[in-house]
């Protein structure tokens, strides 16, 4: 039996996957940030640039300052940031210059572990991004070898770009990143070997979702074939469409022999935590999965599904869903199979929901299908129908697009924002919307924690407050008394 590891998803993947990365905040983060410390994890799987995005664009907060905050409230415990090719927060392709210059504002405000991910797991492109997070001072650099089902991605073409990875020298550890949740037990006890098999002594990771839920017996299946490191979540934030619960995977791991080196008391605590907050903040807390076979043919992720089925419901067209499915993989093959994970799980389900809305296959093509199709995003795996390729590249718009300016330089970005803000001010003013980067300035620094027992009494204040004409507020209770007094508006 081996020893197995742990790095915690709940702050990053956990809410992203079941919470659309909205449900926490920097003081729900803070207030358990010391017990996450204590606990014994390898890493903290803590943000990307577009999660920086949404703690400005949604919640109104500084991503630096959380991160710094963090930073100093988990010493011991690396963060990890997760960088999905050449782009920060922006969908455009970014220069070198400016990729290193982000990953050396992330590493100065407290990350310490890189994850490199290439939607089309590119080699030479995850060789490129690891020279860039290493001289922008990296200290743990970690390929993401990213999960698909196609008739080209057998074991034999992950132990290749696993190979090929492992002997670059470039990268501390790999792990295999399944976003569909579609790894079986099966699947498990052949790829696990043949990865280990090519990668000498680089240690390897698994991080798979529950989306049907397969991931708590692969992990199982993936600790027995000497897996080093599983990705878990604590209780709340678990299981659903994210990573399975800490609590169960480790009790399941010893059961079966395996030590799990952490300190459960605080294990305890954090799951505690995160169900007091789930209830408190009216979250959907995360359940296994319903095994559903046909996630192995459309293979979309969880989350791309959910805001699909809503976006369907909106307009009336919810019925329209097993169309789309459908359409969805006829779409993915004439693309050439690209992997269904952010960017393309949400291009592909775009296209096949105006193929299936529209008067015609293919009548309307979004920009990002035709940047796709132009080579924006690397080469695919597997050659894309020819005609459909032929239809896009000659049309007005790809024409149009062929031509488009690449984002801009450094010193063009500066030349038109000018100098009166920080290095991170500015990064987030390059890529993001001039009035939402305004309006986190104008809300100042972030709270500094959280209370999930005194939400529902400050609900109430926040309530009575905002009432015009309420001259006192007074509240008796056993072992609680409260009373406001001051002018009625």
């Amino acid at each position: 039996m081996t020893d197995v590891t742990l790095i915690d998803t709940t702050l990053r993947d956990g809410n992203q996957s079941n919470w659309g990365a909205t449900g926490l905040d920097t003081g729900m983060m803070l207030q358990i940030a010391p017990v996450m410390e204590r606990i014994g994890f390898e890493s903290i799987d803590f943000t990307t640039s577009t999660h920086m995005a949404v703690a400005v664009r949604f919640k109104k907060e500084d991503p630096w300052e959380r991160l710094r905050l963090m930073r100093e409230a988990t010493p011991d415990t690396p963060l990890s940031f997760l960088t999905t090719g050449m782009r920060f927060i922006s969908w455009e392709a970014a220069s070198e210059e400016l990729m290193e210059f982000a990953f050396r504002l992330v590493v100065n405000n407290g990350i310490r572990r890189f994850a490199v991910m290439d939607p089309m797991n590119n080699v030479p492109a995850m060789l490129n991004m690891a020279d860039l997070t290493r001289r922008a001072g990296g200290e743990q650099i970690v390929a993401a070898l990213t999960f698909t089902l196609s008739p080209l991605h057998d074991d034999a073409h992950f132990a290749q770009a696993a190979g090929k990875l492992a002997a670059s020298g470039k990268f501390d550890k790999i792990y295999v990143k399944d976003p569909g949740g579609l790894i079986t037990p099966e699947r498990t006890r052949t790829l696990m070997p043949a990865l280990k098999a090519v990668m000498g002594t680089v240690p390897l990771e698994f991080h798979s979702h529950c989306t049907i839920g397969l991931a708590p017996f692969s992990y199982l299946e993936a600790a027995e074939t000497g897996v080093d490191c599983l990705h878990t979540c604590a209780a709340g934030a678990a299981d659903g469409m994210a990573q399975p619960s800490m609590s169960q995977t480790i009790a399941n791991l010893r059961d079966m022999g395996h030590t799990v080196d952490v300190n459960d008391e605080a294990v305890a605590l954090f799951d505690t935590y995160m169900t007091a907050l789930t209830a408190s903040e009216g979250l959907p807390p995360g359940h296994p999965g319903q095994y559903d076979r046909a996630f192995f043919r459309h293979q979309l992720p969880g989350g791309v599904m959910g805001t699909m089925k809503r976006q369907l419901a909106e307009t009336g067209r919810a019925h329209l869903l097993p169309q789309v499915l459908t359409e969805i993989e006829r779409v993915r093959a004439e693309l050439g199979y690209p992997i269904m994970v952010t960017p393309f799980s949400q291009i592909v389900s775009t296209q096949a929901m105006l193929n299936v809305t529209g008067k015609e296959r293919y009548e309307t093509v979004p920009d990002e299908v035709t940047r796709y199709v132009l080579g924006r995003f690397g080469k695919p795996a597997m050659p894309m129908d020819r005609e459909i390729e032929a239809r896009i590249r000659d049309s007005k718009r790809a024409r149009a697009l062929e031509d488009e300016a690449q984002m801009a330089s450094l010193d063009e970005l500066r030349a038109k924002i000018g100098k009166g803000c920080s290095d991170e001010e500015f990064l987030l003013r390059a890529t993001m919307p001039e009035d939402q980067v305004d309006a986190m300035v104008a809300a100042g620094p972030a709270r500094r924690g959280y209370d999930p027992k005194s939400k529902p009494v400050m609900d109430l204040l926040r309530e009575l407050t905002a009432r015009k004409g309420l001259g006192s507020v007074k509240i008796d209770k056993p072992g609680f008394k409260l009373e406001l007094n001051g002018r009625g508006r």
